[in-house]
């Protein structure tokens, strides 16, 4: 309040002197005392810049940082970039119910579509489930698409808002795993959060590799790859 009723004063006296220069009021005069008028509108000018130059400026919106996650695999580094301001649910639950508590160590790869998807993230290497979090609300409306080398949530068929632990890299473009707007109802398809920085390589090369059988598994990588540590790097 005080700064502001300065810079009021300051407005109000600069234009009070250029209206009497324009007007001539006073008349012209060289006289010493003319020029202390200037010398004290001057004066009110520099008060008037220095009260707004002081005025804390407002600090740009500080943008959002997209986290990273290094899945360190037994067949290789994977790098992943999170979109956390256009999936947020999903990479919360991504990052404070599994990577950050570890839940990802000794879990394997253990479904491949063979050009179409690599699936992780909930099972053990003797294919028993790990307990997980509450099931998840389905972000997949949020303009992100299922192309080559993006990460999305798994969930049960039938049921949109399944989504826990388990994810999967996209080995194609999938577009039939995108959100779909309906006249009656929409379709959610699988929510993609995050995309593979690096390591694309890696994921082609664990897909690659002749698949197995077991149980009720039918399409297990041959040779086991497993998440070895997941570390959240930002």
């Amino acid at each position: 309040m005080h700064l502001a009723r300065i810079a009021l004063l300051g407005l109000a006296l600069t234009s009070l002197a250029v209206a009497c220069w324009l007007t001539g009021c006073g008349g012209k005069s060289d006289t010493p005392a003319a020029d202390a008028t200037d010398g004290e509108s001057s004066a009110a000018v520099d008060s008037t810049s220095s009260a707004v130059d002081s005025v804390p400026k407002a600090k740009a919106p500080v943008q959002p940082v997209d986290p990273i996650v290094v899945l360190h695999t037994s067949a290789g580094d994977i790098k992943l970039q999170l979109f956390a301001e256009k999936a947020p649910q999903t990479v919360a639950n991504f990052l404070r119910n599994y990577v950050e508590r570890g839940f990802y160590e000794q879990t394997i790869f253990h479904h491949v579509e063979p050009g179409m998807m690599l699936i992780g993230g909930g099972f053990t290497v003797d294919l028993q489930p790990k307990p997980t979090k509450a099931p998840i609300y389905n972000e997949s409306r949020n303009g992100l698409t299922n192309k080559k080398g993006m990460l999305a949530m798994i969930h049960e068929q039938g049921a949109a808002h399944s989504a826990t632990s388990q994810f999967f890299v996209n080995l194609q473009d999938n577009p039939d795993f995108d959100f779909q707007a309906g006249a009656e109802e929409d379709t959610f398809g699988y929510c993609v959060f995050g995309k593979v920085l690096e390591g694309l390589d890696v994921v082609e090369r664990i897909a690659g590799q002749p698949t197995t059988a077991q149980g009720d598994f039918t399409s297990v990588p041959v040779e086991t790859v497993m998440i070895e540590r997941a570390e959240e790097l930002r």
